[in-house]
């Protein structure tokens, strides 16, 4: 039977130390031997066939590594059992003691789901952002960007037909140069009965049937940006409530996770701008650390406000079904990121976001959005 110590530090670092007796190490032991010499080809002896303690002498600590391997996980699942302490990280282990036939004794060192307390969430106030108009002049300044860009793209068809002329107009039978007079050719730019600025054909270009068409469609699409971004900033405002009312001792691996998804989210940025991570920092004048020195305290209010809101789905019950993880999954058209889902912990990263997001839901139903 395995014994343990447990000892609590801050930032919800557990250490367990577990002593484990050889008969209950034995079995795993053995296993781990015959599957290990089933692959090992010793001189003299056919592939699998060399006698255990044969393999055993000739394997030496890659035999104790592989026992290890597997023997530590199932002890400290063992040795936590029944105990309050949920790991939200991989464990690093320590072996303290071993010798074949006597006890086994290793530290877990393992970083514990932190304690969280969330204030009166039902009695969050926010307003909602009240959603401004789109003005004509809003309209009419996309109408004019895209004009702009649609008449620099007519201009550059215009002047390769033009190139594709002259080259007819100077080149004789059998390919020979013309050189005889003629006066020289003057190129007209079509115009199709457009006017000097947008008009039906312009809209006609741009997919809509008519240019009040094409303004019609502008103004619905800048409306219902304007009112996305402001459910945005509603969310954002219940978010950052919950954020001041969480009480929580932040583990530094949460913080260190956060920091590199912000790094992540950087890079994208900077890779859309055609830039290298590196020349963007040399840019800034900041070494990555520097980096992370500064975004720390916005990390630390992001994973504040995620346990929060985790915290607030455990207290209203809000669950994910697996129908539900499914449908969602079901809805991926790209095949190659639908199968990225058949791995566990991809499907318990979405059932995770399906939950904070549904319980951010809840949250504004709440405060009257």
């Amino acid at each position: 039977m395995i014994t343990k110590n447990i000892l609590k530090q801050p930032k919800s670092i557990v250490e367990v130390t577990i002593t484990v007796p050889w008969t209950d190490l034995q079995v795993i032991w053995d296993q781990t031997l015959q599957k290990m010499a089933a692959d090992l080809e010793l001189p003299g002896f056919r592939k699998g066939t060399a006698p255990l303690p044969m393999v055993e002498q000739n394997l030496g600590n890659k035999l104790q590594d592989e026992v290890f391997k597997t023997a530590m996980p199932e002890f400290l699942i063992e040795a936590l059992k029944g105990i309050d302490i949920i790991p939200i990280d991989y464990p690093k282990y320590d072996l303290i003691s071993f010798a074949k036939g006597g006890e086994v004794q290793f530290k877990a060192t393992i970083t514990n789901r932190p304690q969280v307390t969330v204030g009166t969430y039902k009695t969050i106030k926010v307003t909602k952002p009240t959603t401004k108009p789109v003005t004509d002049e809003e309209v009419q300044k996309v109408i004019d960007d895209l004009y702009k860009r649609w008449k620099v793209r007519q201009s550059s068809v215009v002047s390769n037909q033009s190139s594709a002329t002259q080259n007819q107009n100077t080149t004789g039978q059998g390919g020979s140069i013309n050189f005889q007079g003629g006066g020289q050719s003057q190129i007209q730019t079509p115009t199709n009965g457009q006017t000097d600025g947008p008009d039906d054909t312009f809209a006609k270009a741009m997919g809509a049937t008519t240019l009040a068409d094409l303004k019609n469609k502008i103004r619905k699409d800048l409306e219902a940006n304007v009112s996305y971004n402001n459910e945005l900033d509603f969310e954002e405002a219940i978010l950052q409530e919950v954020e001041k009312m969480t009480t929580v001792e932040i583990p530094e691996i949460l913080i260190q996770d956060e920091l590199n998804r912000m790094l992540v989210s950087l890079q994208r940025r900077v890779a859309d701008m055609g830039l290298l991570l590196e020349d963007y920092l040399k840019g800034q004048g900041k070494t990555l650390e520097q980096l992370k020195t500064e975004w720390r305290v916005q990390a630390e209010k992001n994973v504040r406000m995620e346990l929060g809101l985790a915290d607030i789905a455990r207290q209203e019950n809000v669950v994910i079904s697996d129908e539900e993880l499914k449908a969602e999954i079901d809805k991926i058209q790209d095949a190659r990121v639908k199968k990225q889902f058949e791995a566990q912990e991809q499907r318990l990263h979405l059932r995770h976001a399906l939950r904070q997001t549904r319980t951010l839901d809840l949250l504004k139903k709440m405060v009257g959005g």
